[in-house]
């Protein structure tokens, strides 16, 4: 399968916590899947047309202050599928790590698409909404939604869920504490796996045996757990993973602009 690293999204600009990386806008860091048989699948939407042209009726106010997003529609993931030579249309899955603005903005630009997400994460988006985290706008159209519990195979420790109509060398894995129903996406590229992992950690020193969460993201994923021990067992788990299985998996987060320029190069 062929594999690409879109950025859809840039947010407000962000230093390294030390020398010899440059300042760089946050990403909205998705995947786009060419397969065999199945068509394009899109990990994650990123934000979307609606969010780029109309932020006031898509985004909260305080998101958008937060965030401080570019809104350029160029980055959004429609017109990158469009400059790859492939219709809307053509994008038949979508998977999502969980159900935040800045993750499933894109979905009404794909509308034919299957969505697939935990059950656990739609259930509370669809309670909580509308709030600064779930924003109706986003599936006022009625995506084909699949949903899945938290249970399937043994996946390096995890636990990795199949899901329909998709290859095998696709996966969910629940990654607990973000939010109720936050998963990593798994894609096999031939090689070894990719493991986009979400917000289940914001910033790649994070994954040292040392942990330094970044000052920034840190209030961001702090403020917005759900579950403090689960999220932290979580990244205590995807460290092991990073240490043990560095040749069988590379992890990824969404937002770390420097994860992004390395494997997007």
């Amino acid at each position: 399968m062929k594999i690409h690293h879109l950025n859809c999204g840039s947010v407000r600009q962000i230093d390294p916590t030390y020398e010899g990386l440059p300042s760089a806008p946050a990403v909205n860091h998705c995947l786009l899947v060419e397969t065999a048989r199945n068509g394009l699948v899109l990990v994650e939407t990123g934000l979307g047309l609606d969010d780029v042209r109309n932020p006031g009726g898509s985004l909260s106010a305080d998101w958008v202050e937060m965030a401080q997003p570019a809104l350029q529609e160029h980055e959004t993931a429609i017109r990158q599928v469009e400059r790859l030579g492939f219709t809307p249309s053509d994008v038949r899955h979508v998977l999502l790590t969980h159900l935040d603005v800045d993750h499933c903005g894109g979905l009404p630009d794909f509308p034919h698409a299957a969505v697939h997400v935990l059950e656990a994460e739609l259930r509370a988006a669809l309670a909580e909404a509308p709030s600064r985290r779930y924003r109706p706008a986003h599936w006022a159209h009625g995506p084909q939604w699949r949903t899945y519990e938290s249970t399937g195979d043994s996946w390096f420790g995890f636990t990795a869920i199949g899901p329909s109509g998709l290859p095998e060398e696709i996966k969910l894995v629940p990654l607990g504490g973000h939010t109720a129903g936050h998963a990593g996406v798994a894609v096999h590229d031939g090689n070894k796996w990719l493991l986009h992992c979400g917000d289940a950690y914001y910033y790649h020193r994070e994954l040292d045996e040392n942990p330094e969460p970044h000052p920034l993201l840190d209030i961001v994923q702090t403020s917005s757990e759900v579950d403090h021990d689960k999220r932290i067992d979580t990244q205590a788990r995807l460290r092991i993973l990073a240490r043990d299985h560095s040749d069988e998996v590379t992890l990824f987060s969404a937002h770390d602009p420097w994860e992004f320029g390395r494997l997007a190069s």
